[in-house]
């Protein structure tokens, strides 16, 4: 692999890095989700550019989730890494000095609004410290303009951070969705993401009971698991709950879907998205949040409004030349966030290094 090169302000040349990722993001896909991939997208297409990624070491796993984060940085120490990226809050002991830059998936401060009891209380602790995670660091870089406003008006940032989308692997998917075929005889209707009030969920079960004497032929089909999952399943027996798959079951869920829905009013960019276009699927979202940057194509509607999110989803049921356009229009517009294009970047932002010739186009 022929390494590339970064011109530093100064007008150096730099070859190679060494870089440390921090995050107590569990390190697979049943629990780390959306987050997790990402990250591996990322240190893989680094490692691909000719670059060293490793992640620091994880603390044992604990039924708290924030007790486990807060471990997990206090057994931190700093590194003599050419450059150390701690993603959310991770990090927010020993940020400090040039090397460091804070990433963000997502404002945790801007998460936690949209829930309630002790999810919004866990939440609440951990954009305290994400907060001080940010204010120390170097430099900071969210995945969205919506986040880097949010990270800007929460935690009073000074300048705004810089935008770095996230990433996909298209070839990696491309092989997943080939390796594991499924087709379905009925309009098929398919949410990926974790069970959060934030989610707004509940807003897609309800659009499907209006829609079912409409469309007989009618399956929703949900994947992920999350603080609201056991509520949301007793309120709505017909759907169907997938809860937490591997990728290749993810893979095969895509195929079979007819149309994916995202009906959150929170995504800080929202992964799934990028999924979901590069699997050719139409997408019916809210008008909500980091959505529309990602997602401009899709057939967007007012937020938390069941009767306008099923009007979209009939729209796409009666017409097969708006399924195609919608889905045609996804596939083109995910090709600008493909892995090794997105990685330069996200370098080029971390190393404060002048751009490099790949741009991103917020929609």
């Amino acid at each position: 692999m022929g390494r590339h090169s970064y011109t530093l302000n100064e007008g150096h040349s730099l070859y190679s890095v060494r870089i440390r990722f921090l995050t107590s993001t569990p390190l697979d896909i049943v629990r780390g989700s959306g987050t997790y991939v990402g990250m591996q997208v990322l240190a893989r297409a680094l490692r691909q550019l000719g670059h060293e990624v490793e992640f620091a070491p994880h603390g044992r796993h604990l039924p708290n989730y924030t007790l486990e984060r807060l471990l997990f940085n206090r057994a931190l120490r700093p590194s003599d890494h050419d450059l150390t990226v701690g993603f959310d809050m991770d990090g927010y002991r020993i940020a400090g000095g040039r090397a460091h830059v804070a990433a963000l998936k997502g404002v945790i401060a801007d998460e936690a609004r949209f829930e309630s009891g002790m999810t919004r209380l866990t939440m609440s602790i951990q954009a305290r410290c994400e907060r001080q995670h940010v204010r120390r660091a170097a430099r900071v870089i969210a995945t969205s303009r919506y986040s880097a406003e949010c990270a800007q008006e929460f935690y009073g940032l000074r300048d705004t951070p810089a935008v770095v989308p996230e990433l996909i692997d298209r070839a990696e998917w491309r092989k997943l969705l080939h390796d594991h075929p499924a087709t379905a005889d009925r309009f098929t209707v398919l949410y990926v993401g974790r069970m959060y009030r934030r989610k707004r969920v509940n807003i897609l079960l309800r659009a499907a009971e209006i829609l079912r004497a409409r469309i007989p032929d009618l399956e929703l089909r949900l994947v992920g698991n999350g603080p609201c999952a056991e509520a949301w399943r007793r309120s709505a027996p017909h759907a169907i709950w997938l809860g937490d798959v591997s990728r290749a079951q993810l893979a095969s869920e895509y195929n079979r879907a007819s149309v994916f829905c995202l009906p959150s009013v929170q995504e800080g960019f929202g992964i799934v998205l990028l999924e979901a276009m590069a699997a050719g699927k139409p997408i019916v979202a809210s008008r909500a949040a980091a959505i529309p940057e990602v997602a401009l194509h899709a057939s967007l509607v007012e937020p938390e409004n069941p009767e306008a999110l099923a009007a979209a989803l009939e729209h796409l049921h009666r017409s097969d030349s708006a399924r195609r356009e919608n889905a045609l229009a996804g596939i083109r517009c995910v090709e600008q966030f493909d892995a090794g294009r997105v990685a330069r970047l996200f370098l080029d932002a971390a190393l404060d290094l002048q751009p490099s010739q790949a741009t991103y186009t917020a929609n």
